[in-house]
């Protein structure tokens, strides 16, 4: 399964089958999370056979069921943190979806439970991705048209009609999609830019939604076809 089927095959799911993760399967994750960890400088952490973090009375709201592994997603204070987390997170979760696991970002419906994960000086949790075997492979949730999230149009390039595609079959808190991508021409000398905006919402989230539908959106469009404009 390529980066590109995992986009389009993965779905939130909150209910697991009661099975530990294979051991071939923990080892590509942690090496995983070691790479992401040090791009990103992050703390993120995959916690094992571990029910408790999910069976406080968030979880019930959040309609959890059988969550037994998850990631921690830590990092230290800073403005970027969240979008980082989305970021380099989404990318765990799409690792996750090619080794047949399934996945769901947990901003509240999560217990912090003492001795399962470690911060150093400074750092923060900001949110849990519950991972494993699913009961279902989830459902696909109605998203917003590209001409509600880009400036695209009939003289767009297709890479970033392509990579706003990708960025719509994001996860973003109450599928709320709060995120905007502009194109901007190649001026001399210079690639094409996308400008990446979040919108405001009442709801919050927005910054590390951003980060998840930006991953998405450089594997749909191709990250060799632009650069980010900061």
């Amino acid at each position: 399964m390529t980066l590109l089927e995992a986009i389009e095959a993965r779905h939130s799911v909150r209910a697991y089958r009661e099975q530990p993760l294979a051991a071939e399967v923990v080892g590509v994750l942690e090496e995983k999370i070691a790479e992401l960890n040090a791009l990103g400088r992050l703390h993120m952490q995959l916690v094992r056979n571990e029910p408790k973090a999910f069976l406080g009375m968030l979880a019930k709201y959040g309609r959890f069921r059988g969550v037994g592994n998850y990631f921690v997603m830590a990092g230290k204070k800073a403005a970027d943190l969240d979008e980082r987390i989305g970021y380099y997170g989404e990318q765990l979760v799409l690792l996750a979806q090619t080794l047949g696991l399934n996945t769901c970002w947990v901003g509240l419906s999560y217990s912090k439970v003492p001795g399962t994960y470690v911060l150093n000086e400074g750092e923060v949790i900001q949110a849990y991705i519950a991972i494993g075997y699913g009961e279902t492979q989830g459902a696909a949730h109605k998203i917003k048209r590209v001409e509600q999230v880009s400036n695209a149009n009939d003289q767009s390039p297709a890479w970033f009609r392509r990579g706003v595609e990708a960025a719509l079959l994001a996860p973003t808190a109450v599928n709320q999609q709060k995120f905007f991508f502009e194109y901007i021409p190649a001026g001399d000398g210079m690639k094409s830019q996308v400008l990446a905006k979040r919108l405001f919402s009442l709801i919050g989230f927005t910054q590390m939604d951003l980060g998840i539908a930006k991953c998405h959106f450089e594997i749909g469009a191709g990250r060799e076809n632009f650069e980010w404009n900061q």
